[in-house]
């Protein structure tokens, strides 16, 4: 099977079974969405909707989280990893919307990763999930699973998997297809023991074989 073969096959599969796969953290507007991406690094989406409720109802605006100082939105996130750098990145990221971006989430990458806590896998969730860009964001899910079904080969690092998805992935599939990969990862694909019995990408994947041997 070429490796176009394997695309066609996946996005085949995908705009079937999960046509309007999306996000799983819960949010009303791009400024939600920024901090509850920034609050997921390192961190489950189920914790983050756990947390975001209480910290959005405290400050429900970027106003209001720029004036906010570190020891009224710790306590509010202690419960997400590495909630000191994160208290600090939430804090400055409302700070730099303001001072930089009138208040307003911008939507291109270059002035996303300006952001602090923002990096470029955070910034292609917002310029896709927000803006509808043909972004690209990968995450250990999506570079694993990508991997593994051999829609990237030999990617050394998110940035060499992401250029390899693009390449391949019809613009109008690319929003999709980072949730595709990311659900299948979170709940199939997992990191340890992948569920290859019940998966339905099987019959193309490039892995499948080795790893049901393996086990």
């Amino acid at each position: 099977m070429t490796r176009k073969e394997r695309f066609e096959k996946f996005i085949a599969y995908f705009s079937a079974h999960q046509p309007n796969a999306e996000t799983e953290l819960f949010y009303d507007d791009p400024y939600q969405l920024l901090v509850a991406v920034i609050l997921s690094a390192q961190c489950t989406d189920k914790r983050v909707n756990m947390t975001t409720p209480f910290l959005f109802k405290a400050f429900p605006t970027v106003q209001k989280l720029a004036k906010a100082d570190f020891d009224e939105v710790f306590p509010l996130i202690k419960s997400i990893s590495y909630p000191n750098n994160k208290t600090k990145h939430l804090i400055g990221m409302a700070q730099m919307l303001l001072n930089n971006f009138n208040g307003e989430v911008p939507s291109t990458i270059d002035e996303l990763v300006r952001l602090p806590g923002v990096g470029r896998k955070t910034a292609n969730v917002i310029s896709s999930v927000v803006f509808n860009q043909p972004s690209m964001a990968v995450d250990t899910h999506v570079f694993r699973v990508s991997a593994r079904i051999g829609l990237t080969l030999n990617a050394k690092n998110p940035l060499q998997a992401e250029q390899q998805l693009l390449k391949y992935i019809p613009e109008k599939f690319v929003s999709r297809a980072h949730h595709w990969l990311i659900l299948h990862g979170r709940y199939v694909c997992v990191a340890r023991n992948p569920k290859c019995g019940e998966c339905p990408l099987t019959s193309f994947c490039k892995s499948a074989p080795k790893t049901a041997v393996s086990k």
